[in-house]
């Protein structure tokens, strides 16, 4: 029975959570200023998780828990949290899946395939903002500064692109689909590398 009460006050404090986590997201996005989309919903998870953690504390509904069940549940909405931050707001505002759908549905239902390549260069960069999107956000992660207009990379971003690089390189998926067929192509940066002389172009002197 006690374990039956256990099960239904644990739900309510869920649900709960993502009540004040819902609340405080709005209120962030709506009246305060965000930096990183990414770093700004974790906040808001953060948050949201202390504050639930005080109702939890100080309610007389949650006594029926344990010190060590209400840390286990604060560790449980921290997880949460994290998750929505990364699959909800951070997915959409990155993802070029979702902007590919959107755009369809913009144009009427269907586009050229194509046209792809064109809408890419001459539209999705400039309506997203995408350059200065991902500038800021390397920026607030510390990985790049800028000097003098010569975008530098850090040592903690020399770090984050070795791991990234290996990871691609070693543990992606080798046979994917592409357009229907399979391939086992990796995708590296240093195979669509133009002649030397492009690349110099747009080197820091």
């Amino acid at each position: 029975m006690i374990f039956l009460v256990k099960i239904i006050k644990f739900i309510n404090s869920l649900l709960l959570f993502l009540l004040i986590l819902i609340t405080i997201y709005i209120v962030h996005i709506n009246f305060f200023y965000v930096d990183v989309i990414l770093y700004s919903a974790i906040f808001d998870g953060i948050l949201a998780t202390i504050t639930t953690s005080l109702i939890l504390y100080f309610s007389r509904y949650f006594k029926i828990f344990s010190f060590f069940e209400k840390i286990q549940m604060l560790v449980i909405y921290l997880l949460i949290g994290y998750a929505l931050a990364i699959s909800v707001p951070t997915v959409i505002d990155r993802s070029l899946s979702f902007y590919i759908l959107e755009k369809i549905q913009d144009r009427g239902g269907g586009i050229k395939k194509s046209k792809f390549n064109e809408i890419f260069s001459k539209e999705y960069l400039l309506e997203h903002q995408l350059i200065k999107v991902r500038l800021t956000e390397q920026l607030e992660s510390g990985t790049i500064i800028i000097e003098n207009d010569c975008v530098k990379i850090t040592k903690l971003g020399q770090a984050m692109a070795f791991f990234s690089h290996y990871f691609r390189k070693h543990f992606l998926a080798k046979k994917r689909l592409l357009m229907g067929q399979y391939t086992n192509e990796l995708i590296e940066i240093s195979k669509f590398k133009s002649v030397d002389e492009q690349i110099d172009s747009y080197k820091c002197k």
